[in-house]
């Protein structure tokens, strides 16, 4: 240590055994945490790190740079062990704090019993807190890797248990258990899934509640994360159905995309989650549209009409077919005409109002359809199959 002659090591060597168990008893009196009977592993770890402390500092004042590996692991560990115990650093900096005013005493006392110059001393009290500094830093630095460590096994276990909740065939009642268990999630009965879009699972489990799980297991394609595309976070929301719930899951989603499937029991959470994609996969479509979270519920009709896109589109274009040999305008007039007799149930003056035109204007282009279409309109399953062929016409992209 600079402006430190070598040979104060051996003054302050011999003061080492006694101070070492004197720190002990100062850190139990002045530190709460540490005020109980220090057994155990961590107890035997802090003793070892209180009498290597005082080592390591006098050696470097001997041998600067003499600090092993195997030093600096001692208060990484103890950092460590903070961290696995619950507790902040708080105290175990506290701890070195006191440690480095006794030790700065002691130190004192023997210097002036060797006649030490008092700019080495003050020098040797300047190096005391820079140590102090140092260990605190090795001791930070061991927190925060457990800390990390323990986050990244808590996203793994959410992460494995929202892919159970996500299985079908789902998993076991035992695997399931275990999984929420290991997770710390208290499973409710019933649960909806919600899949978002560009929001982070931490952020946004946090902002739904306890009773939410979430990780970020797709992106927009549906793969695993680090494939191509937007990520997403599937998450399932406990007691979807409760007072004020859905206004929560609304105010957490804010204007990300995302899709809300229907509330079913855990057991089944697999079929939320299915609802769920297809809904979003419709908006991703153009097929529905709006900011913020899509209810599936809300859109049952579209939901069973397009699950099976294909079909619906051969549907469209055979009901609809005797349209086309119209000209455009014509086609477009009476297209849109068709759909809103069909929703007003065939009520002239209703459909008048709806098209903004004179009911006669509707008579004459009714005429026209009768005349395109023939029976058809007479017909209850005719003129439902029609109602299904405009519908996935409107709702195309």
């Amino acid at each position: 240590m600079e402006g430190i002659p070598p040979e104060t090591a051996d003054i302050l060597r011999p003061v080492l055994p006694d101070l070492s168990a004197e720190l002990v008893r100062e850190i139990g009196a002045q530190v709460p945490d540490y005020s109980r009977p220090l057994e155990g592993p961590f107890g035997v770890t802090l003793r070892y790190g209180v009498e290597r402390a005082l080592g390591r500092f006098v050696d470097t004042i001997e041998r600067p740079g003499s600090v092993s590996a195997r030093d600096r692991r001692t208060y990484i560990e103890l950092g460590r062990g903070e961290m696995q115990q619950g507790r902040t650093l708080n105290a175990l900096l506290a701890a070195y704090r006191v440690g480095a005013q006794v030790a700065w005493r002691r130190f004192v006392e023997a210097g002036v019993r060797a006649d030490l110059p008092p700019a080495t001393l003050y020098r040797v009290g300047e190096a005391i807190f820079a140590y102090i500094d140092e260990i605190s830093g090795e001791s930070i630095e061991g927190y925060a890797a457990e800390q990390s460590a323990s986050a990244g096994e808590d996203q793994r276990r959410r992460a494995q248990l929202v892919r159970l909740l996500s299985a079908d065939p789902p998993p076991e009642p035992e695997a399931l258990r275990a999984a929420a268990k290991a997770a710390s999630w208290a499973a409710p009965a019933r649960v909806a899934a919600l899949i978002v879009e560009g929001l982070p699972a931490e952020r946004l489990a946090s902002r739904l509640g306890a009773d939410a799980i979430a990780a970020t297991i797709e992106d927009a394609s549906g793969g695993e994360p680090g494939g191509e595309g937007t990520r997403r976070v599937l998450a399932f929301v406990g007691d979807p159905e409760g007072p004020r719930r859905r206004a929560t899951i609304v105010k957490a989603v804010g204007s990300h995309p995302a899709a809300l499937g229907p509330a079913v029991a855990l057991a089944v959470s697999a079929y939320s989650v299915g609802r769920a994609r297809r809904t979003l996969a419709l908006r991703d479509a153009g097929v529905l549209r709006g900011d913020g979270v899509i209810l599936a519920e809300d859109h049952a009709t579209t939901l069973l009409l397009h699950a099976d896109g294909q079909l619906a589109e051969e549907l469209a274009t055979s009901r609809l077919a005797p349209l086309d040999a119209l000209r455009p305008g014509a086609r477009d007039r009476l297209t849109e005409t068709l759909r809103r007799w069909l929703e007003q149930q065939g009520r002239i003056d209703d459909t008048a109002r709806a098209l903004d035109v004179h009911p006669q204007t509707v008579r004459y282009r009714l005429t026209q359809l009768r005349e395109t279409f023939g029976a058809v309109l007479d017909d209850p399953d005719g003129r439902f199959e029609l109602a299904l062929a405009l519908r996935v016409r409107r709702d195309g992209p």
